[in-house]
């Protein structure tokens, strides 16, 4: 897969309490997540995301609460990948399910700035900083998870392979 967008930066410890409010949970609708996605952390996100931006990262992002809605509001808010030196857990196996497409790179991270245009490939785990002009090397993903994020998550992917 490949992704190319503006980087959205964060700091640290992003937990899914900021990510998406638990004031919000009582909806499944994608589209209402996304609408309060990162509002208690950065109130003018749902203003300046684009379809295809990236949120760039610090380490153990996700963390606190074990809920799917994190990464479905993220998701639905139009962010094509979120890069991070770490992810908690529970949301990195709930990115995958959910079909969101998250990479661990601790320099692209560090070094990345907000506004920077980035380009992605997830096959080679290639991150191009294209303001920069630097390169950063992530894991790739390999071929399943790929398969499961191109379907949109695990449903879409169980779908397709009962046909």
């Amino acid at each position: 897969m490949h992704f190319k967008g503006k980087v959205i930066k964060y700091g640290a410890n992003v937990d899914t309490d900021v990510i998406i409010p638990a004031r919000y949970l009582n909806t499944s609708d994608v589209s209402e997540l996304a609408s309060h996605c990162m509002e208690d952390l950065d109130p003018d996100f749902k203003e300046k995301v684009r379809p295809g931006d990236i949120i760039v990262a610090g380490s153990n992002f996700g963390c606190g609460s074990s809920r799917e809605h994190a990464p479905v509001a993220i998701k639905g808010s139009g962010i094509s990948c979120v890069i991070a030196p770490s992810f908690a857990r529970i949301f990195y196996r709930n990115s995958i399910n959910t079909g969101l497409a998250i990479l661990e790179c601790a320099e692209a991270a560090e070094e990345i700035k907000d506004g920077d245009f980035i380009e992605i490939d997830t096959e080679e785990g290639k991150i191009s900083d294209i303001t920069s002009g630097k390169t950063y090397k992530a894991s790739a993903f390999p071929e399943f998870i790929s398969e499961i994020i191109g379907a949109d998550g695990l449903v879409g992917y169980t779908k397709a392979k009962l046909k």
